[in-house]
């Protein structure tokens, strides 16, 4: 993900000469391609997270396109402040990017990983969230936040991310989500690179005779309402999935818009999933953390056949013969 950020914003930058890159003492080698490419406007400003931001304030407020780069957590979490007197209470046009969503850094403990950026970004004013589930995503997301005006978070893995291919190039609209698979049983709806286990797990239940809907929701904040809402219509159960803590983050922005929707839709089984309130305090590769969080995708399956289970108890069916 983050080799083909680098390489899409080198691609931008050569075409828009207000775009900066600007980078906390970390991507000095993964910024070759944009540095190469135009290195009087890629500036590394050492480990100074907080000062990164209000440089980049400055920047836009003369016009310029900062795009500011690190670690989530040193980002989110370190800068959150003149992330929001800086840049979200002038609206300034600044995009951060935080690399290592989720797991990623999954050897270096819990300081490392990012497992509440969204609901940080989630809450401060004129911000949009963008978490795009595979590398040609990234493609598309960053061609859209340079052209969108206003803050934006962009929420990157790292790299060895598979191509999922869950868009079209045609196809991303920020504040748009993406319909990669239809189904009438449940579906789910997940952002970011953990997209990949419920495809998977869509495809194991549908030998079980269960017809999973997917919906890629890309955008965060905006939310895509008409995604939600149809899926609450359509389906009979609706699972949020996320390498995040399920309060604040997308599942958290699904269930407000259920309950808003309250008396226009039918009742609808809904349940999150994501890191419940605690910190991972395992270490490996991002795949055992998922395993560890019951976020792989043999946890996906049962939480959809748990969800039937309690749709059927609700319709006042025998769940036991079919989904237990």
């Amino acid at each position: 993900m983050r080799k083909t950020f680098v390489r899409t914003l080198a691609e931008a930058a050569l075409k828009n000469d207000q775009i900066f890159g600007v980078v906390a003492d970390i991507g000095t080698f993964t910024f070759d391609a944009f540095r190469e490419s135009c290195p009087e406007r890629f500036i590394n400003v050492g480990i100074a997270e907080c000062n990164m931001i209000g440089m980049a304030a400055g920047m836009a407020l003369e016009g310029k396109i900062p795009v500011v780069y690190t670690i989530t957590p040193f980002l989110t979490a370190r800068a959150l402040e003149p992330i929001r007197v800086d840049i979200c209470y002038q609206n300034l046009n600044v995009k951060l990017v935080g690399c290592g969503s989720g797991y990623s850094y999954s050897t270096l403990g819990a300081t490392h990983h990012a497992t509440d950026d969204i609901a940080l970004m989630r809450a401060l004013p004129n911000m949009t969230i963008v978490s795009p589930a595979d590398p040609p995503e990234v493609r598309h997301a960053v061609e859209a936040i340079i052209g969108h005006r206003g803050p934006v978070y962009l929420r990157l893995g790292r790299d060895g991310e598979p191509a999922i291919g869950p868009t079209a190039p045609d196809t991303f609209t920020l504040g748009k989500a993406v319909a990669v698979r239809p189904g009438h049983d449940v579906t789910i709806l997940a952002t970011g690179s953990i997209l990949a286990h419920a495809i998977e797990a869509a495809a194991n239940l549908q030998r079980d005779g269960v017809e999973v809907r997917i919906i890629n929701v890309h955008t965060i904040k905006p939310l895509d309402r008409e995604a939600v809402v149809s899926a609450a219509r359509e389906t009979r159960g609706i699972l949020t999935l996320e390498e995040h803590t399920i309060i604040g983050g997308l599942g958290s922005a699904v269930a407000e818009v259920l309950a808003e929707s309250s008396g226009t839709i039918p009742p609808v089984r809904f349940r999150r999933m994501g890191l419940m309130d605690c910190f991972c305090g395992e270490y490996g590769r991002p795949e055992d953390l998922d395993r560890w969080c019951h976020l792989a995708p043999a946890d996906i399956e049962c939480a959809v056949k748990d969800l039937l289970v309690e749709v059927r108890r609700q319709e006042g069916n025998d769940p036991c013969r079919e989904y237990s």
